[in-house]
């Protein structure tokens, strides 16, 4: 492809993922409260609650857009190939990080795509229950966050707190409800030496949820 088309493509490219975060952020109503820390270029893993497919794309679109460039979502395989519009949004607006979360293989193993995905310059979203939720709070944690920190010490942990998105956009709806949503982001969280798998979970969960506003 010829270099001015590149840099037109690259452009409009822009264009759209500013429009759509912005969509984004009018539909969900969404709030971003940075309580713990601001919103600076390091690399960090946000790891949020998760109980919508709106998760990922609003608490990317809450991001200001120097960090937001640089932060990949991490999605369900399975969910973003399907059909037309949700790969395109995948590949050319979150550059999302897609995992097999059913089958995983070992050469298909989220840890090693999540860690080559990250580099040295890109962040990421995750959800560490694994798929949504209906309860009034998280699932214990799955193990990925805990192998990710392991493999990644220089890497900031930063929990989030989404609320009201499930009531956005209810499980098997397609349209959104307008309604107020926020996303609080906390204070960073490491994985201290010797601290076993299932007390860091248990520690990452309770960090997120301490970020509920009551």
């Amino acid at each position: 492809m010829p270099r001015d088309n590149l840099f037109f493509f690259a452009h409009v490219l822009h264009m759209i993922r500013s429009l759509i975060a912005g969509t984004l952020r009018v539909f969900s109503g969404s709030v971003a409260r940075w309580q713990g820390c601001a919103p600076e270029l390091v690399q960090r893993v946000y790891f949020a609650n998760h109980t919508s497919n709106l998760d990922g794309p609003v608490l990317w679109a809450s991001l200001p857009a120097p960090v937001r460039s640089v932060t990949r979502m991490v999605g369900a395989k399975d969910y973003w190939t399907v059909g037309r519009v949700r790969p395109f949004l995948a590949c050319h607006v979150f550059n999302a990080v897609l995992i097999e979360r059913k089958k995983p293989t070992p050469e298909a193993n989220p840890l090693v795509e999540m860690v080559q995905a990250m580099g040295d310059r890109h962040s990421l979203i995750l959800f560490p229950e694994g798929g949504r939720q209906n309860t009034p709070e998280p699932q214990p944690f799955k193990p990925g966050l805990f192998h990710l920190a392991k493999k990644r010490p220089d890497v900031q942990l930063v929990p989030v707190w989404m609320e009201n998105l499930n009531r956005i956009l209810p499980k098997g709806e397609i349209l959104p409800v307008p309604l107020l949503g926020s996303v609080t982001f906390g204070e960073p969280i490491r994985l201290e030496e010797d601290e076993s798998k299932l007390d860091f979970l248990v520690r990452a969960r309770e960090a997120v949820l301490k970020l509920r506003q009551h």
